[in-house]
């Protein structure tokens, strides 16, 4: 299954200035926090919208959506050596939902972020 998101960089930016670290941390893990982090402390607001899109993404490929079935925490992002994102699942939802395996692309363009996420 395929699944897609989009979102308006300047909209998580607002998401961000409402909620602080907060806003963060209802849809990312620590290490995926600590990824987007600038190195001056500051968040890096695309980085994070990518990140939201791509769980998204992910849970509209699994043909469930955000909610009862999978929720932001049940997904994880990380970066390759060579910064590639890369998403996995928490080991009982790849049983619950049969994942072999999962490819995520994430792109940033006039103001917006977009994933795009394959699961097998």
């Amino acid at each position: 299954m395929i699944g897609i998101d989009i979102i308006s960089i300047a909209r998580m930016q607002k998401f961000i200035e409402k909620f602080g670290r907060g806003a963060l941390e209802r849809f990312l893990c620590e290490k995926e926090i600590a990824l987007c982090m600038n190195t001056n402390k500051s968040i890096n607001i695309p980085r994070a919208a990518g990140f939201w899109a791509a769980k998204e993404a992910c849970s509209k490929a699994l043909g469930v959506g955000i909610g009862s079935k999978l929720n932001f925490l049940d997904m994880h992002i990380s970066k390759s050596s060579t910064n590639a994102p890369s998403i996995h699942l928490a080991s009982e939802k790849i049983n619950d939902f049969n994942v072999t395996n999962i490819a995520l692309s994430i792109s940033h363009d006039g103001g917006f972020a977009i994933a795009v996420v394959v699961v097998i």
